[in-house]
């Protein structure tokens, strides 16, 4: 696995460069500070997997901490992969059906 870390200006003036790493961590290189990741196609679904696993637990962290406070049993299991929209939704068309 080839990695590399490069200046945005160096991938805005060969783009191709990006061709010869599997990920590039893309760095301003006036402040030093990381401004993304580059990933390469062989990797992304891989990448896509991972990102959508951790959201999913970040959610489930967040649900299980709103549970405490509210007692369980108050928040149906219904509504643990739903965004707030999504609930507000959901219980509007339950008020109307």
């Amino acid at each position: 696995m080839t990695t590399s870390r490069l200046g945005v200006r160096e991938i805005t003036r060969n783009f191709n460069i990006l061709e010869n790493y599997d990920y590039v961590e893309i760095e301003d290189k006036k402040t030093h500070t990381l401004k993304g990741l580059f990933v390469s196609a062989e990797l992304l679904d891989e990448v896509k997997s991972f990102i959508d696993m951790m959201l999913k637990a970040r959610k489930a962290a967040e649900l299980d901490e709103m549970m405490q406070i509210v007692g369980k049993g108050k928040i149906s299991e219904k509504f643990n992969d739903l965004s707030l929209k999504e609930i507000k939704k959901a219980i509007a068309e339950e008020k109307n059906v």
